[in-house]
């Protein structure tokens, strides 16, 4: 499985719960196993053929570890995520995990362990690298609201990620024009972000864990693009859309169903206004996930804390009810 630590870990930190990270990790290291041994070394010249090939991924942690000892680690990321992009769906954690990391560098010095934590994130997409199909022609929708609600299940809603993405035919084209100029990239998956984490209340229920993918998985490579290129900006909405996509189409139900979580008029939450929050507010909801624990709803939280209205805050709530606590 993948490891989620790193995700959960630096937005704990993020959000000032640095205190609880020892106890959440003592809790989270019984579900790790070491990393298997590694097969055959991969180089620029044969890494073609070790690509989306999930048991060399102690070969490709390794790759990128060394790439990012001999080199910048922005050279290192401008030069693989174009490569890496086509397979985002890749049960969406490798390119989650990747925004976090980048989120780090960006904020503080570049520490060799920060250094090091992209280098797996990489390896792991690499490794879990699984392109789409193209989507679905027909006429594109107007919005990232319209264009989630537009995705058609695929036809077996069973087994783990790869499987259900193997049965992916196509999704509907979104945005409905390409994205020209990287600001305006940026705004798209804003908006995907946006509408991702709001949907997450209505349709959550359907597979609590894997659907907050569609919202967390656009949202990391929205961390990731100042430190892109912003040639890669386009490149990288389309990708985002595609993963969100997948997620939707693999775990979302046909129907929505209210939320379970708290009741949005609770006296705490009554008064929010409806496209903003207060710092205290944002503040509780954080919390409510790091007592919770899961490493998912603490990753959705922070999603929602950067969407940060009070429909996204509601559904990080609902995320807290429908998902197992872990602590």
């Amino acid at each position: 499985m993948s490891n989620h630590a790193p995700m959960a870990v630096e937005a704990l930190v993020r959000h000032g719960r640095a205190p609880a990270v020892h106890r959440w990790l003592d809790h989270y290291r019984h579900k790790l196993e070491d990393m298997p041994d590694t097969a055959s070394r991969i180089t620029a010249e044969n890494w073609r053929e070790a690509l989306g090939d999930p048991r060399r991924i102690t070969d490709w942690t390794v790759y990128f570890e060394r790439e990012t000892a001999e080199r910048p680690w922005r050279e290192v990321l401008a030069e693989w995520w174009p490569r890496l992009l086509p397979g985002i769906a890749a049960g969406a954690h490798p390119a989650i995990r990747v925004g976090h990391a980048v989120r780090t560098l960006l904020g503080g010095e570049a520490t060799a362990p920060r250094v090091t934590e992209p280098a797996h994130g990489l390896g792991y997409w690499a490794a879990r690298h699984q392109p789409l199909p193209a989507p679905t022609p027909p006429a594109p929708e107007p919005s990232a609201a319209a264009a989630l609600d537009a995705v058609p299940p695929v036809s077996d809603q069973s087994g783990g990620i790869r499987d259900r993405l193997a049965r992916l035919t196509g999704f509907p084209v979104w945005p409905p024009r390409p994205a020209g100029a990287p600001d305006e990239a940026r705004a798209r998956l804003e908006e995907l972000v946006r509408a991702a984490t709001h949907r997450y209340a209505a349709y959550g229920y359907g597979e609590p864990i894997m659907l907050v993918h569609a919202a967390t998985a656009p949202n990391a490579v929205l961390h990731a693009l100042p430190a892109l290129p912003r040639t890669l900006w386009g490149p990288s909405l389309e990708a985002a859309w595609a993963a969100s996509a997948a997620v939707t189409a693999a775990y979302a139900p046909a129907e929505p169903a209210p939320a379970r979580g708290p009741d949005p008029s609770a006296p705490e939450f009554s008064s929010l206004p409806s496209s903003s929050s207060s710092l205290s507010s944002a503040e509780e909801v954080f919390a409510r996930a790091a007592a919770h624990g899961n490493d998912h709803a603490i990753k959705f939280a922070d999603t929602a804390l950067d969407v940060g209205d009070a429909t996204a805050l509601r559904a990080a709530l609902s995320a807290v009810e429908l998902i197992p606590p872990a602590l």
